[in-house]
């Protein structure tokens, strides 16, 4: 199952312009599961605080359809997942370049203090 979700994973990055639905079609996806993985996508990306995103699942369709409900959970996964390692990287990014700047600040206060003692 896990090498199953990175494939997924990748094919999501590697896509391009290609919607994420016409290319799990592409690779032989039935269209049961690509409809859930779109609705488990755009599910996942709202659960983690995308204000464009949108909480969508097909619920009689989820219940009776295997497919489509094997679908939503591996899209609500990835795509939630994603977000969230690309919110992680952008405070980690921040943080960085926080701390680069109070570096830079507190050395250019010693070359200060350095140049007027001379």
């Amino acid at each position: 199952m896990w090498r199953y979700a990175v494939m997924l994973c990748a094919m999501v990055w590697l896509s391009g312009c290609q919607s994420t639905h016409q290319e799990l079609l592409a690779k032989g996806y039935p269209p049961a599961f690509a409809d859930g993985f779109d609705d488990g996508c755009s599910s996942g990306r709202q659960a983690a605080g995308v204000i464009t995103g949108e909480f969508r699942k097909n619920v009689p369709r989820y219940l009776k359809d295997r497919q489509y409900a094997e679908g939503w959970e591996d899209g609500f996964r990835q795509c939630k997942a994603m977000r969230e390692n690309e919110e992680l990287r952008d405070y980690q990014e921040n943080r960085r370049d926080d701390r680069e700047r109070a570096w830079q600040q507190e050395k250019d206060r010693d070359a200060a203090k350095a140049y007027r003692s001379q």
